[in-house]
């Protein structure tokens, strides 16, 4: 009797426990609370049980289905929001670290040119007192316009600017350190209006009192500022083309393309199941092929960057150059002095007798000779925190940016790598689970997707392909204003979609050759700008 009875146990758990997994299988629990859980919509549109007459217009499956035709549209939203908000969480490091760099580009820039201001006017204030209430003013036109010159925020000349300078220092040698007695006569009146000053500050450059020395000061500054203020302007290149590329649109293809691929399984009661590699790569690159034909001028763009730190830092030290003013200003003055009889010889031939040098005199001093700077000048030693700075920046930027070379290329498979492709046992293909994705994987680039089975790329987005002409001109503009820049490595690229990962197919990649242009090639303002008063 008890054998019967556990007999007749067992066999009414098994009935139960077929009965409760039958009903399970057949219910869509795990379809809601995936459905809650990513925020997708409204529980109330989720079935209780698997349906078999649903109107779906892209998960469509001939079996029973856990979707609706309002879940379809829940999960368009969804993908649209995820994906935007991965390709953007990928690329806010690199925003970040342009805008950020160019910040502090700018304000080490501005830094210097406080600090040399500064440095020029203990000069005066230690060395030449007498000068002081006159020359302060024009030091602080000077640097005025060196700052304005760095921002890009003015119609300023860097050589205009030192001779300027130089021109306003000349009256101010002459009366007071050259001829200090006539600092205190009627002929030492020097300022706006004297016929003396205007003499002396309109003949400064043919009287050349200073010797090499304003000519050398206002290359060296040129040279330098040039790189600085092209730097500046190329950065803010950089963030406006990530702030385009961030707001960029995914088309309606590639919205079905990405619904297929994260939650069509989600239909069949599959919630878990990941989608396969190739399959990701091959949406994530339709749907990304606009974006990877900036691959190529993007290279060269980061390249230029690296060239312009490069020179800021290095060939055309702007560090140097700023800390550099009061030496050169210095030696500019103590040529003037050492050669002062010659000097008051050759004023007094241009602007009438401004000593007590007889006229007898006057014609028979040759002109005053023009030596070559020093190798080394001699200055105050400027703080220690001041040097290396830009330096410091150039390693620091070179060595982050660099990474960032390929980065619309690999977008896809970062994204892929980070979000979607898991390598399992099985995996989904968009249409079922399988235990490896057999279909050709594309390369990067619009003219690649002709081949991808995954998603329809019917052309190129327009303004993504005008930002793409928009850096190839920014690039080439640079490099006619700046020799040398952006050739520092060899192009093995053929084409802006050149694919930069390895496929899973035994096909091979197909990667792109050609981009499609915009019919309207915007010029990026302030390239040439930046560079053409430096030529006058």
């Amino acid at each position: 009797m008890s054998r019967v009875n556990v007999s007749w146990i067992i066999t009414v758990l098994a009935v139960e426990l077929a009965t409760l997994s039958a009903a399970h299988a057949h219910s869509c629990h795990e379809v809601k609370t995936a459905f809650q859980v990513r925020q997708i919509g409204q529980l109330k549109w989720v079935p209780e049980t698997p349906a078999t007459d649903v109107d779906l217009s892209v998960c469509k499956h001939a079996g029973p289905s856990c979707c609706t035709r309002r879940m379809e549209e829940s999960y368009r939203a969804a993908v649209l929001r995820d994906t935007t908000q991965n390709i953007r969480s990928y690329s806010f490091e690199l925003k970040y670290l342009i805008s950020a760099h160019a910040t502090a580009f700018q304000d080490t820039f501005q830094s210097l040119i406080s600090f040399s201001q500064n440095h020029l006017t203990s000069l005066f204030e230690t060395a030449y007192s007498s000068l002081m209430s006159s020359i302060s003013p024009h030091i602080v036109c000077l640097f005025t316009d060196l700052s304005r010159f760095l921002q890009g925020t003015g119609n300023v000349s860097v050589e205009t600017a030192v001779h300027c300078f130089f021109d306003s220092l000349f009256p101010l040698v002459h009366t007071h350190i050259v001829n200090p007695g006539m600092a205190g006569s009627v002929g030492g009146d020097t300022s706006d209006g004297n016929q003396l000053g205007d003499c002396l500050r309109m003949t400064r450059q043919d009287v050349n009192p200073f010797g090499p020395h304003p000519k050398a000061m206002a290359k060296s500054l040129a040279d330098a500022l040039r790189a600085g203020r092209v730097l500046s302007l190329a950065l803010g290149v950089g963030s406006e083309v990530m702030n385009i590329t961030d707001t960029a649109e995914l088309s309606k293809e590639c919205t079905r393309a990405l619904v297929r691929m994260h939650y069509c399984s989600h239909c069949r009661g599959l919630t878990l199941i990941r989608a396969c590699s190739g399959y990701c790569l091959n949406v994530m690159r339709g749907c990304l092929a606009s974006l990877s034909e900036l691959h190529n001028p993007w290279r060269q763009y980061v390249t230029v960057l690296q060239d312009l730190t490069h020179m800021v830092a290095g060939a055309h030290n702007l560090e140097l150059a700023l800390l550099g003013i009061r030496g050169q200003v210095e030696e500019a003055i103590l040529y003037a002095q050492l050669h002062g009889p010659r000097l008051t010889a050759t004023v007094d031939k241009v602007c009438g007798h401004s000593s007590n040098t007889s006229s007898s005199t006057v014609g028979t001093f040759p002109p005053i000779p023009v030596t070559p700077p020093p190798a080394n000048i001699s200055q105050d030693v400027p703080r220690a925190d001041k040097i290396g700075v830009l330096a410091h920046l150039h390693r620091e930027f070179t060595g982050y940016i660099s990474r960032y070379k390929s980065f619309f290329a690999i977008l896809p498979e970062t994204l892929c790598e980070g979000e979607m492709g898991v390598d399992e046992l099985t995996c989904w293909s968009g249409d079922d689970v399988v235990k490896s994705y057999t279909a050709r994987v594309v390369g990067n680039g619009v003219r690649a997707q002709r081949q991808n089975p995954e998603v329809r790329v019917r052309s190129a987005d327009p303004v993504l392909m005008d930002v793409k002409n928009r850096l190839e001109l920014f690039n080439m503009e640079i490099q006619e204003v700046m020799p040398g820049v952006g050739h520092r490595e060899s192009w093995d690229d053929t084409g802006s979609g050149e694919s930069s990962g390895e496929c899973d197919d035994e096909d091979g990649c197909e990667g792109s050759g050609e981009s499609v242009a915009s019919p309207h090639v915007f010029h990026i303002e302030g390239v040439r700008t930046g560079a053409e008063h430096l030529d006058h």
